[in-house]
């Protein structure tokens, strides 16, 4: 780096040298132009001539991957990567595997630097991280000015200006187009002395009447439908009749403040008290406050809303710091395509009510109302939880193409509704979804799914300040079986803990969370509150088939001691002549490894096995499926985790119990393939992965592909996916 020479001659020096001192047929430099574009800069190893004639969009081939996501890659074959973007004019279809890593500056991505190998070749961590410190020297090279105009990588703000991608938090999938919507509600008090208490006590009286009166137009809004959403707009309109708040404000004009200061001051008590307080929950319900107090604010500065129509386009998507459900549904749905915000989390408010309209949203993106001006160009990427500001016309038309290219595969999914989920050598297999909120289940007939295999019964616990009484729960049960219409519904027990935080259960302090208090084990220390759930599913149940099963089981005495309540519970019923399930079954979640060495003895207990692969598999790896450094180290499809699942399969079915999957390998074409190679005939997943799997499988020949997967269980190799994907190409199976 300190020799003479230009920047170019420096970059071709590097390429070399690293390409030497790793051991590796290729080295290259990618540098990130205007336009999301990765222009190949300097290589050692691919034809000379791609310089500067290669061009990479960010998000495309690995190389694109890498930039796109800000992560190192490690690659034993290259090629075989879903992203993997072959270019003649660079020769390298002759290596296999890659390595590459970011060229970062800060936050942002300059580049890429990647090396080549032509054998397979597994590069281990210290040779990621040398590659990490020769990117860290490039970041400075690139950023100093000399290869690119300072200006193509200047990450600038304002309108008009270059494009942006920023990085956030996901809290609802899809991916949406629009112009932006700046949601700015806040309102600044210019009085703060009230000349005449009485007057302000009038003017808050009217203002909290009319702010009580809108949000009951929304509440009869007939298109808002039933579920989670309107229960959670009915829990923020109480906010509008807390007797608490309301004296703490009347009592601060009594003070002598305006009602406009005295509104604020309530408020700021709050925010005060709360300011220690780090439950996601319980801050969660403060954002719903900060709704509240700016739409009193915005009533009494003789405004009814801080939503200005007059800035709608016909496609729109509103940036916020914070928003409340109310505020949301303010907006026009119709015109509406996606939100995204500095903060919220996907248990917040409007995150549930999004999921009900359908909007994808992306949180926590920093700075991002400094960041955009109205009626900027914004994309939306629920599913990878990206903001693009500014896109590039290509950038657009890419995503442009992406969403039309969805709405036709949902149209073709849709056709599929009617016919039977059976292979082509007529293998039936029952599609069933995971649910967790009223508005899942209004999946069901779209998809024709045969039922819910998973209902999370702990998600309506989590948008609730107290735990929900008996006659609560039976009222949401009640429901779900209503809605669900004689179809099977799987109600798991509360699976809390790890993640997930009930407020008013205590202090979840574990160390490792994922492995500590949580699920079945809060369930049976706590058994008032796990009867309590299993009356309420009794009693809503009535004289309806019932379907119970506990989480995170790591032995027989476990699922014996959570059966013998439910008994208690069924006895209780029995005794006060109340109506019990004309047939119950029991289950087990397998997600615990120590459960499956005393298979033989739970399979004379209980009537289904339901495996959960998102716990079973990070348990099986002793790897945090939350930390991004883990994410591709290990591998579902390898021939381990396979035969472990075999294991399970093979003995549920010799012993005539169900057998299902729930886990997020049911719902994805490739992973589901293997599963049915393995024998298993039930799988559940989220809805919008049902119509994707269906095509899988009536494309099947699963008789050939059984034999064929079986014979590569014995295998050493890290995983099987690459062969299972090139089976399914060959045999025009669609993935």
């Amino acid at each position: 780096m300190a020799r003479a020479g230009s920047a170019q001659e420096r970059l071709d020096q590097i390429v070399r040298l690293v390409a030497g001192e790793m051991v590796a047929e290729v080295c290259s430099i990618y540098v990130l132009r205007a336009g999301e574009v990765l222009e190949l800069y300097a290589t050692q190893g691919l034809n000379p001539d791609a310089v500067h004639r290669t061009r990479l969009r960010v998000g495309e081939g690995i190389v694109g991957d890498i930039a796109a996501h800000a992560r190192a890659l490690s690659l034993a074959d290259a090629q075989s990567h879903p992203n993997f973007a072959y270019r003649p004019e660079t020769g390298e279809e002759i290596y296999h595997s890659m390595a590459g890593v970011p060229v970062l500056r800060g936050d942002r991505v300059l580049g890429v630097l990647a090396i080549q190998n032509r054998r397979s070749r597994q590069y281990d961590e210290e040779e990621i991280e040398t590659l990490q410190n020769v990117a860290m020297v490039l970041a400075e090279l690139v950023a100093g000015g000399e290869l690119v105009n300072p200006n193509e990588i200047k990450q600038v703000d304002g309108i008009g200006l270059l494009p942006i991608r920023l990085d956030g938090v996901q809290l609802n999938g899809g991916v949406a187009i629009g112009r932006a919507v700046l949601h700015e509600p806040r309102i600044f008090i210019s009085r703060v002395v009230a000349e005449d208490p009485k007057t302000e006590l009038k003017r808050f009286g009217d203002a909290l009447h009319g702010v009580r009166a809108d949000l009951d137009r929304m509440l009869e809004d007939g298109d808002l439908g039933h579920g989670e959403h309107r229960e959670v707009l009915e829990t923020f309109r109480m906010f509008a009749d807390d007797r608490g708040w309301v004296e703490r404000i009347r009592e601060g004009i009594a003070d002598g403040l305006t009602a406009e200061a005295a509104v604020q001051r309530a408020f700021d008590d709050t925010r005060a008290r709360f300011a220690d307080i780090t439950d996601s929950y319980i801050r969660e319900r403060l954002s719903d406050l900060s709704d509240l107090t700016n739409r009193l604010l915005l009533r009494l500065s003789g405004r009814q809303s801080a939503v200005d129509p007059t800035q709608w386009s016909d496609e729109m998507v509103v940036v916020a710091r914070d928003l409340g459900p109310a505020e949301l549904l303010e907006y026009d749905r119709n015109k509406l395509r996606g939100l995204v915000l500095e903060e919220g989390s996907a248990l917040s408010h409007v995150a549930i009510v999004a999921r009900a309209l359908d909007i994808p949203v992306v949180g926590r993106v920093e700075n991002i109302l400094q960041r955009v001006e109205p009626g900027d160009a914004l994309i939306v990427d629920g599913d990878t939880a990206q903001v693009f500001v500014r896109p590039a016309e290509e950038i657009q038309q890419q995503i442009a193409d992406t969403i039309s290219l969805r709405e036709a595969q949902r149209q073709e999914y849709a056709r599929l509704r009617d016919l039977p989920a059976a292979t082509r050598d007529g293998v039936a297999v029952s599609l069933r979804v995971n649910a967790g909120l009223m508005i899942d289940l209004n999946h069901l007939e779209p998809t024709g799914a045969d039922g819910v295999g998973l209902y999370r019964t702990e998600i309506p616990f989590m948008v609730r300040s107290t735990f929900p009484d008996v006659e609560e729960q039976t009222s949401i049960y009640a429901r779900v079986l209503d809605a669900a219409a004689g179809r099977p519904v799987a109600f798991r027990t509360l699976d809390v803990g790890g993640d997930k935080v009930l407020p008013y259960v205590g202090a979840f302090d574990d160390e490792n969370p994922a492995m500590g208090w949580r699920a079945i084990r809060i369930g049976l220390d706590r058994p008032a509150m796990l009867r309590r759930q299993l009356r309420a599913l009794v009693a809503a149940a009535g004289v309806r088939p019932l379907q119970v099963m506990f989480p995170m089981i790591a032995d027989v005495a476990e699922f014996r001691a959570a059966s013998h309540l439910l008994e208690l519970e069924l006895q209780r019923a029995k005794t006060r002549g109340t109506s019990t399930p004309a047939r119950l079954s029991v289950g087990v979640m397998l997600e615990v490894p120590s459960l499956i060495w005393q298979l033989d003895a739970l399979l004379t207990e209980v009537d289904f096995v339901s495996i959960g692969t998102n716990d079973l598999m990070q348990f099986l790896f002793a790897a945090d499926r939350g930390n991004p450094r883990l994410g591709n180290r290990y591998d579902c499809l390898s021939p381990a985790a396979l035969r472990v699942l075999q294991f399970v399969v093979d003995g549920c079915n010799k012993a005539d119990v169900e057998v299902s999957i729930c886990g997020e390998m049911a719902g994805r074409p490739i992973e589901a393939l293997a599963l049915l190679g393995l024998g298993v005939r039930t799988l559940s997943m989220s809805p919008g992965s049902l119509g994707a799997v269906k095509s899988m499988l009536r494309s099947l020949d699963l008789a050939h592909f059984t034999a064929y997967l079986r014979g590569l269980l014995n295998g050493s190799e890290r995983s099987l996916r690459d062969k299972i994907a090139l089976y399914a190409r060959d045999r025009n199976v669609r993935l």
